[in-house]
């Protein structure tokens, strides 16, 4: 009687991989450039992209050598781009969801400037007490919000008033910097932003809310000093190990609202992306060094700005220097409770 011999389903796997990576080079770029022009130009219909990365190492390079950043294209695409500088001429233009019972915020790509857009799913934090501080554990995975976690980006932590925060990232803004924090020797798994870095919470940025020494008849003030990565850093060179030490920090302010006379309140222009009134609402303009009083910026572009505009939906939209996570910790930290700064 013939034996039967069950077949191997990982040498199966390992087999189809294996076919599909054969393809030449010229013809396996050309499936990726064609995948990403048909169609694939906004979420949903961008995911056959992803799916195309998701084949076989060959094909998420050529993905990578096709797709460009969204400081290039204006679009995000990979987990990556959540930590690239944003567009230069237009703003990225994102919202977050709070649901008060469980502390949590849900930042999402707009699809269109409707306050009723479902969007795509970006990043999600937790607001936790830590003894006197509070920290918003920021992740790519909507249900686990825990620091060991693999989805684990970094996070944003208030010192005991609530007035100045520091914002980490799980990721090292370049070559050698060192973790804050001695804990973070793990790896992350398959969705982890650089697979090979180790993770960790690194210090990338702080902001801090000014005392508001007129009470309820002036607006707070808020400054930012955060380790922005290069503008011209290639899609390629944010998937390595290496990075680059940053030129030098960048430095934000708000822009100061004007009081309206008719109106009795304090008015920023949102151009219609902030429709209800809140002390939480903002906008970020360039500021200049500290270091270098006679340096000149553009303190009239808006880098980002953050709005109400339902009593749990909050428009932000942000572009370059800044990255997506960065505008989300910032925007975070307009949450926390700010003694004598409302």
């Amino acid at each position: 009687m013939d034996e039967v011999v069950e077949a191997d389903p990982d040498a199966e796997a390992e087999d189809q991989e294996e076919r599909w990576a054969r393809l030449l080079p010229e013809l396996l770029s050309d499936v990726v450039r064609r995948v990403e022009a048909s169609g694939g130009e906004r979420w949903p219909a961008r995911k056959d992209v992803i799916s195309c990365a998701c084949v076989c190492r060959r094909w998420r390079e050529a993905a990578v050598a096709v797709v460009r950043p969204p400081a290039e294209s204006g679009k995000i695409t990979f987990p990556s781009s959540l930590k690239q500088p944003g567009p230069r001429d237009s703003p990225m233009q994102c919202f977050i969801k709070r649901n008060k019972k469980n502390s949590t915020f849900y930042l999402y790509l707009g699809f269109t400037s409707s306050p009723v857009d479902k969007g795509k799913f970006l990043m999600a934090a937790r607001r936790f007490r830590r003894g006197p501080h509070t920290e918003y554990i920021i992740s790519l995975d909507s249900e686990d919000l825990s620091p060991g976690s693999n989805a684990y980006m970094g996070k944003l932590r208030s010192d005991f008033w609530g007035t100045n925060f520091k914002i980490y990232d799980s990721k090292p803004p370049y070559d050698g910097a060192k973790a804050s924090s001695s804990r973070s020797s793990r790896r992350f798994g398959s969705r982890r932003i650089s697979p090979q870095v180790s993770a960790g919470n690194y210090e990338v940025g702080q902001v801090s809310y000014k005392y508001n020494l007129l009470k309820s008849r002036g607006p707070r003030r808020m400054y930012c000093t955060l380790e922005c990565p290069s503008a011209q850093e290639t899609w390629e060179n944010s998937l390595k190990t290496k990075f680059k030490r940053p030129l030098g920090p960048t430095t934000l302010r708000n822009k100061a609202p004007l009081w309206h006379e008719h109106l009795q309140c304090w008015c920023l222009n949102f151009h219609g992306r902030v429709t209800v009134a809140s002390v939480k609402n903002f906008q970020l303009v360039a500021a200049p060094d500290p270091s270098d009083p006679t340096s000149s910026v553009d303190d009239k572009t808006v880098l980002l700005q953050f709005g109400k505009v339902d009593d749990d939906v909050f428009t932000m939209d942000y572009r370059q220097p800044l990255s997506a996570f960065q505008a989300f910790a910032i925007s975070l930290s307009s949450f926390g409770t700010k003694l004598a700064c409302e």
